[in-house]
């Protein structure tokens, strides 16, 4: 199959609690965070906005600036009820999330912007600021705890060099110009037979995003061999770990294809991992 157009969707914080598994289907899962002592109320040392969200540093953070309202974070985190019980932990699942700050509850939104990477933070949101209404969803205030692992700008902020092939970019003899974003830690390439798994975001030179993994909080899988020529060619010359911005010439993407973006191709590609078939 050809690599597909998806359209992004609106994220919502609270994915559904995984199971622990038995001993015949596997390790267990780790225990759930206990509920923090001051799960009930916010406690006399904690800060609180004029929107009611209260907050408190764990942990300081090392970097100096802090999310924008529409960047991409990646977190790990644990949620409470006031009365302690535990609906959601991205520690138990041992994987972080990452999401579009814009994109989740208004306690997260604003929380997380107080945060600088590497920080640590309890959040006490009030209902108005989280599920209010919502059926289905925790209800009352919910307490978070919060570490900011990183955060990037959001695809929907198109790279600076969208328009054109930048100076400083690599050309192949097909026409494809790439520039290396974030060096790799592997040493292999995939080939073409690879299954690559990949977080990605795609521009047209205009600055539309057209389709992005990264916005929809989870990375692509696929046969390198069943992609547009632009992408089999260009994640071949990647390592595990790299992050690459590819021009790819509409020869190389969907020309002659209809409902499909036209023209040259802007695409950022982390190549998460690979298996050969």
């Amino acid at each position: 199959m050809r690599f597909s157009l998806i359209a992004v969707f609106m994220l919502l914080l609270a994915p559904a609690i995984l199971p622990v598994m038995t001993a015949a289907q596997g390790p267990a899962k780790p225990a759930p965070p206990p509920a923090p002592s001051d799960v009930a109320t916010p406690p006399k040392d904690a800060a609180t906005l004029s929107s009611g969200l209260a907050s408190k540093v764990l942990t300081p953070g090392t970097g100096t600036t802090k999310p924008g309202a529409t960047d991409m974070v990646t977190v790990h985190y644990t949620g409470w009820t006031t009365d302690g019980k535990m609906f959601d932990s991205s520690l138990t699942r041992k994987e972080p999330n990452t999401f579009p700050l814009d994109r989740v509850i208004k306690g997260w939104g604003e929380g997380v912007q107080l945060m600088t990477a590497g920080e640590k933070r309890r959040l006490w949101i009030p209902e108005a600021l989280a599920y209010k209404g919502q059926a289905g969803r925790p209800a009352g205030m919910l307490v978070f705890d919060i570490e900011l692992l990183e955060f990037t700008p959001a695809p929907t902020v198109p790279p600076p060099d969208v328009a054109a092939v930048p100076a400083d970019a690599q050309r192949t003899p097909s026409g494809l110009a790439y520039k290396v974003i974030k060096a790799g830690t592997g040493k292999e390439h995939p080939r073409t037979s690879s299954q690559v798994t990949v977080h990605y975001s795609g521009w047209q030179t205009n600055g539309k995003l057209f389709d992005s993994s990264v916005m929809r909080g989870a990375p692509a899988s696929f046969g390198l061999g069943d992609v547009i020529a632009g992408w089999t060619e260009g994640v071949q010359l990647m390592v595990v770990g790299e992050k690459t911005r590819f021009w790819i010439p509409e020869n190389l993407a969907y020309k002659g294809q209809s409902g499909v973006p036209g023209g040259m191709l802007v695409f950022d590609v982390e190549l998460i991992s690979y298996r050969d078939q």
